[in-house]
This record gives C-alpha cells, sequence and structure tokens, in this order.
C-alpha cells in the first residue's frame, strides 16, 4: 500500500510564504516524477509544479513558487513565496510510483492553503 502524505498548508497573508511537504511511504522501489497541483473552488484541478526528467512551474507561479526533492527520503517540496490571494486552494501532492508490476499515479488527500489580502 503506497501513501502520499502532504503537510505545511495553512493560513497567510499576503505576501508570506508557507513550505507544503509530501512525504511518499509503503512499498515503493522506485518513484519517477512528483509534483503539486491545486484547485481552488469551482475551478478545475491544475498543475503548479513537476519535478522529473526536468522541472516546470505554472506561468503563474513562477519566479515564487519552488519545488525540490529529498529521494531518500521520498519527499517532495513545494516552498512558496510572496503568496498572493489567488494562491488560495487545496493543494494535491502527486507522483509516479512503481510498486511492482507497473507504474502508477497515486494523490495525497490534500491540503488547504488560505490566503489572506
Amino acid at each position: 500500500q503506497v501513501q502520499l502524505v502532504e503537510s505545511g498548508g495553512g493560513l497567510v497573508q499576503a505576501g508570506g510564504s508557507l513550505r507544503l511537504s509530501c512525504a511518499a511511504s509503503g512499498s515503493i522501489f522506485s518513484i519517477n516524477a512528483m509534483g503539486w497541483y491545486r484547485q481552488a473552488p469551482g475551478k478545475q484541478r491544475e498543475l503548479v509544479a513537476l519535478s522529473g526528467s526536468s522541472t516546470n512551474y505554472a506561468d503563474s507561479v513562477k519566479g515564487r513558487f519552488t519545488i525540490s526533492r529529498d529521494n531518500a527520503k521520498k519527499t517532495v517540496y513545494l516552498q512558496m513565496n510572496s503568496l498572493k490571494p489567488e494562491d488560495t486552494a487545496v493543494y494535491y501532492c502527486n507522483a509516479e510510483i512503481w510498486s511492482g508490476g507497473s507504474w502508477r499515479t497515486y494523490w495525497g488527500q490534500g491540503t488547504q492553503v488560505t490566503v489572506s489580502s
């Protein structure tokens, strides 16, 4: 059983910073890409940042957010600086994991980020 557990969300004022963490656990042989998505109320889930063979960011977060990984800890981070009210959303961790048999995509349970103006 593979799990992704996120932490680090919360309430912050505009201009502030938060750091999200997502740790993968369980029967894991290999992890390929890891990333962060977000979903605001009434909107579709969107890619925020992805760390794989290359690193990609949504245009709306470039220069403000940084994704990083600690492969030994099977953990991905999202450092979010200069937060804006429009960054308010539930943030989900995502990872492509080989746990024997095939590659599968797993999702975390989500962590709420609220940015007040």
